[in-house]
Parts: C-alpha cells; structure tokens; sequence
C-alpha cells in the first residue's frame, strides 16, 4: 500500500525580507470576542485543513505545530522568486528540503487577529496537494501559533485561538465550558513540543505534532517499548519532498503520559528519527500526531510550556 505521508518539520535562519504582501483571511472562523476566535477544520485524511483566502485565491491551510514558521506552496505564488532563496534548508521527516526560500509577510490576519512580521517559507509542495486533492496554499506553523494558546477539539473539529500575553495567560479570562482533567509539562526545543512519557514503564522522549498523520517510534528505542509495538503490515510513505519509503506500520500499546492520561492503542509506523533528531538537536524516541490527537482534547499553551487535556463526551465513539 502506498501512501502520502505528511509532517513537516520547517528551520530557517535568513534574513528578514521586506515585501508588500495582502492579509490572509480565514472565512469560517467565528469570532468570540477581541481574543478568542474559533476555526472550523476538516479532517484530509488525517491532515487538520482550514479554509483560507490570500491574494484573490481561495484555498487551504494545514495545522501544524511541527513546522516553525508559516509556509506558502509555491505552486500557488509563482511571484515569491527564487533571489530570496534561504540560507539553510528546511527538513522534512525523512530528507531535507533544499529547494526553498523565504518571503517577509508583513501582515497575517487570523480574522480580528493582526500578526505583523512574520516569516513565510516558500516550498513546492505539489504532490501532497495532489495525493489529498485540495488546493493548499501552505501551512501555519508554530511562528504564528505561538501567541496563542490552542485548543485542538477532533470531537467539534474546530481549533479556539485565544490570545496571551508573554507570561502565558490569557487575555480572554472566561473559562473553558469543558472542565480540564489533567495538565502534562512539555518542553519546547526549538519550536517542537517535547513530552516525558512511559511505554510499557520505561521512560520515553516524544514528539507532539498536529500533521504527523501517523504516530512514529523510533527503530533504535529499546526492546521493551518494542515489545508492545504489534506490526500490522508494510507501507510505502512519501514525506514532504516526496522521497518514497517503506515503513512496518502497526498498533503501540501501553503509551502514559501522566497517571491520569493514556492512551488506547494507536496505529504508529516505525522508522528512523535519526535524521530528524539531528536537525533539531533533539533526542526523540517517537512522535505523536493524529491518533494522540483523536484520543486526546487537548489545549497547547507554548508559552507556559503545559497542555491541557479535555475528556471527551462518555457517548463519544
């Protein structure tokens, strides 16, 4: 079986650009009040997609809280050239992506949101908007998500927004209708969410991302883990820069976070984070994306370095 994989994990170190660049504007999302903002998804797959409008073109965009900055497909910006090429490349999960460059954006707007100066990389990213038959202007990263605390919901499909200042509080005071069941610490190493977990009681390091659309555990993470990682089948995968690899896919079982949040056994591949760990100067035994996400309600505030977990409705299926 051959399928499109998607996560991206995006670097930069360029300098600022200038540019004149218009707003984007997101048509869904409903407006609670000057902080908070909620954005309707639809699930591609296992991919987050927004709908979104920029430069008289209307299309989408991927959640993902594994890529650093704000990216825009090159297919869809032909006039983004290719002077301002980045100094260093961005990395894919499976291979580094040379062939990109970076535009200065000088006004995002999430709705009533205005973020101003913000870096977009420019990336061809043809064949994922071709494998999941949509037309995808790019992808909002952690520059953008940053200032916010987020609140992923798969039960509504629906991602809240609320504003925070530096220290991680919100300007919205109002309390969450759902009661909040659990609070984990997370580190951030460069923009990637950095979770102490257990697998089958040993001590584990993962990853969390929104556009992982499967879980991944490491080949060189030890035997106990292994053990109750059951293998399924082989896939073929193709990563952002389209480089096909094949992957033992299957269940893992016996994932805890805390000792009030575990999970249920979750379709995970298991591959090689080498490449990636070394990009980021992390040391990652696995990355939890959708199938953590589906499990889990769960807010992200990055600058309190804390999720907040929400159980799901009991009738939930």
């Amino acid at each position: 079986m051959h399928i499109v994989f998607f996560i991206i994990f995006g670097f930069h170190y360029s300098q600022t650009l200038p540019a004149e660049n218009p707003p984007i504007h997101f048509s869904q999302a409903e407006i609670i009040n000057p902080y908070t903002t909620r954005i309707p998804f639809k699930l591609v797959d296992h991919l987050m997609v927004v709908k979104a409008e920029i430069l008289n073109q209307e299309g989408h965009f991927i959640i993902d809280t594994g890529s650093e900055t704000l990216i825009l497909n090159q297919v869809h910006f032909p006039n983004f050239y290719e002077h301002q090429k980045k100094r260093s490349v961005s990395s894919g999960i499976m291979h580094s992506v040379e062939n990109s460059y970076e535009k200065h954006i000088k006004e995002f707007v999430f709705q009533n949101f205005k973020l101003e100066n913000k870096n977009a990389d420019v990336i061809d990213l043809s064949h994922i908007e071709k494998s999941k038959k949509i037309k995808l202007l790019g992808v909002i990263g952690y520059n953008i998500l940053k200032d916010y605390e987020v609140f992923v919901d798969m039960y509504l499909n629906q991602i809240t927004l609320t504003k925070v200042d530096r220290h991680g509080n919100k300007l919205d005071k109002r309390d969450y209708l759902e009661t909040i069941v659990d609070t984990v610490d997370f580190r951030l190493v460069n923009h990637t969410i950095v979770v102490n977990a257990n697998i089958n009681d040993q001590k584990v390091k993962l990853g969390i991302d929104t556009a992982a659309e499967f879980n991944q555990i490491n080949k060189r993470v030890g035997k106990s883990v292994l053990k109750y990682f059951i293998p399924k089948k082989r896939l073929r995968l193709s990563g952002i820069n389209n480089l096909i690899i094949e992957v033992l896919a299957g269940k893992l079982h016996r994932v805890k976070l805390s000792d009030k949040t575990y999970f249920g056994p979750m379709l995970t591949v298991l591959t090689n984070l080498a490449k990636m760990n070394e990009a980021f100067g992390t040391d990652l035994d696995g990355i939890l994306g959708y199938e953590f996400f589906a499990q889990k309600r769960t807010i992200i505030n990055y600058q309190k370095e804390k999720l907040y977990f929400i159980d799901y409705p009991l009738n939930h299926q």
